[in-house]
């Protein structure tokens, strides 16, 4: 497994832009797919973004699409998500998570992802 560190998360107005950042140990970044996931207090946890090991194949939930993007630095072992254009509707906990058995694959399930950090606060206030 890989350990996972989600920081970046804040409060900020509808509008605003923040950038979060999962740094990875423990296993090289080139192992695994990533993805991004957030959760609010009584929902399931739901898909964000994702992408591939090498950064080539991404994948978005269609209520971030154009406002959002995820990309990774291998040498660095982080992941990043860009976001831009916030609602108060995407405030949640931002969860980012790791793949290991299917790197080549942004996969939108979190049942498939084996590794996740602790989450960030995302506050995006009106």
């Amino acid at each position: 497994q890989v350990q996972l560190v989600e920081s970046g998360g804040g409060l900020v107005q509808a509008g605003g832009s923040l950038r979060l950042s999962c740094a990875a140990s423990g296993r090289t970044s080139s192992s695994y797919a990533m993805g991004w996931f957030r959760q609010t207090p009584g929902k399931e946890r739901q898909f964000v973004a994702a992408i591939n090991w090498s950064g080539g194949s991404t994948a978005y939930a269609d209520s971030v699409k154009g406002r959002f993007t995820i990309s990774r630095d291998n040498a660095k072992n982080t992941v990043y998500l860009q976001m831009n254009s916030l609602k108060p509707e995407d405030t949640a906990v931002y969860y980012c998570a790791a793949d290991a058995l299917r790197p080549y694959l942004p996969t939108a399930s979190p049942n498939m992802y084996d590794s996740w950090g602790q989450g960030t606060q995302v506050t995006v206030s009106s």
